[in-house]
């Protein structure tokens, strides 16, 4: 019997890692560890659909008045990191207290720091966008965009668009992207 548990334990130290539970994903941007310890308030934002895992990624967190949500102007937090070569992203976006926000992504493809054609956008609550709405510079509504915030940490996910053909959507969603 104990030739049987010894070997038993050896299997199970050689096989461990294959049943061993995910570690848990990486939070990227300066803040990181406030969404880690479960801080907050704040808003942890996983972004998804990227089209290549070049360049970087903008995120920003918009409060007050709707009307000024996506508006340079009136950002609250502004975060840049480099895009990870794989892996699940996401970026921890503090708040300054409950309430409502609004949170918009920038995937900058070649990393030129501008928004150009082949860059890739979210936003929270991932509204319907058309080349229109870009065109005319129209925001979506801020019932469609508004995430609700509480003293600990709102998780959401944002599907990245790109522009394709003439209109805006989600790339086809592969594994590892």
């Amino acid at each position: 019997m104990l030739k049987f548990r010894s070997c038993m334990v050896g299997l199970s130290l050689v096989f461990a890692p294959a049943f061993a539970t995910p570690a848990a994903a990486t939070i990227l941007g300066p803040d990181a560890a406030t969404c880690a310890r479960g801080d907050g308030p704040a808003i942890l934002v996983n972004v998804v659909g990227f089209k290549n895992r070049a360049g970087t990624v903008r995120a920003r967190t918009f409060g007050g008045n709707p009307a000024t949500w996506f508006d340079k102007k009136y950002v609250l937090k502004r975060t840049l990191t480099d895009v990870p070569s794989a892996g699940p992203v996401s970026i921890c976006m503090p708040v300054p207290g409950p309430g409502t926000y609004a949170v918009d992504i920038r995937h900058d493809v070649d990393g030129a720091g501008k928004t150009d054609r082949g860059d890739g956008a979210g936003a929270s609550g991932n509204p319907q966008v058309s080349l229109f709405d870009v065109l005319f510079k129209r925001k979506p509504a801020a019932d469609k965009v508004s995430v609700r915030v509480n003293e600990g940490v709102t998780t959401i996910t944002v599907v990245l668009k790109y522009l394709s053909g003439g209109s805006i959507k989600p790339v086809q969603m592969t594994s590892g992207r």
